[in-house]
């Protein structure tokens, strides 16, 4: 194998295919913007150190992420907490009890922040979706299972 071809293997960074963006519209809380502008300035600094190391693997991967995240800065629709706490709305906190009785409350929240683990949900979540222009004492089918909402805040 000539050397000229090895040192062209050597040299060779993996093309990494972009982060897909969603259809869905990028609604965000102020955190999450917040956290979206976060994200953005630390991989900036990161890609500049990359860059400076003449590390091109970490070129290409920091470059990626920094694209998804400047095209979500770019696309995100900053939503007001909400002010009708009557009915469940983008921003708002719902307390629900399942038909089996356990209790949960969810914050619904953009696609880049939620966290069903830590108490959010995206707002394209079939759970949110269900829950949207609800009000306490609506009850609501999610995969096959009933809830009724017991607290909106």
């Amino acid at each position: 194998m000539s050397r000229a071809f090895v040192k062209e293997m050597e040299d060779a960074v993996e093309e990494l295919p972009d982060r897909p963006i969603s259809p869905h519209p990028n609604l965000v809380t102020a955190e999450g913007l917040a956290r979206i502008e976060a994200e953005v300035a630390r991989l900036q600094q990161e890609h500049a150190a990359a860059h400076a190391a003449n590390d091109r693997a970490a070129v290409a991967r920091v470059g990626r992420d920094l694209r998804y995240w400047t095209a979500r800065r770019a696309s995100a629709q900053l939503v007001p907490p909400p002010s009708d706490r009557s009915q469940v709305h983008f921003g708002a906190t719902v307390t629900i009890v399942r038909d089996d009785g356990r209790r949960q409350t969810f914050r619904i929240v953009g696609e880049d922040e939620a966290d069903p683990a830590h108490g959010t949900l995206s707002h394209v979540s079939p759970m949110a979706r269900a829950l949207f222009g609800k009000q306490v004492g609506d009850t609501v089918e999610v995969a096959k299972s009933q809830a009724e909402i017991v607290e909106i805040t």
